[in-house]
C-alpha cells in the first residue's frame, strides 16, 4: 500500500503534539492539561488507523473484484486489524 501526504501529515502533527506534550510534563504542567493533550493524540491515532485500514480495504476490493476473487474474507480481515486496534 501507498501511504498518501495526507496519512503522513497525520503523523507528523501527532509527532509534534507528542514533543508538545514531553515539554509540558518538562515544565511541570498540570496533570489535567498534558491528559487532554494525550487524549488528543490517542483519537489522532484512532481516526488514522481508521483512514488507513479504509483505504487499504477499498485498494484490496477493487483489486479482488478485477480478478474475480471474493472480498468477504478482505472485509472480515479489515474489521479485525480495526478492533485489534483499539
Amino acid at each position: 500500500m501507498e501511504y498518501n501526504d495526507g496519512v503522513k501529515n497525520r503523523l507528523k502533527r501527532m509527532e509534534g503534539q507528542l514533543r508538545g506534550i514531553l515539554n509540558m510534563m518538562e515544565e511541570n504542567k498540570e496533570c489535567k492539561d498534558v491528559i487532554t493533550q494525550l487524549s488528543a493524540v490517542r483519537s489522532a491515532v484512532d481516526r488514522t488507523v481508521g483512514v488507513i485500514v479504509s483505504e487499504n480495504l477499498v485498494e484490496c476490493v477493487l483489486e479482488a473484484e478485477k480478478n474475480g476473487e471474493d472480498t468477504n474474507q478482505l472485509i472480515k480481515d479489515s474489521v479485525n486489524l480495526l478492533v485489534r486496534s483499539r
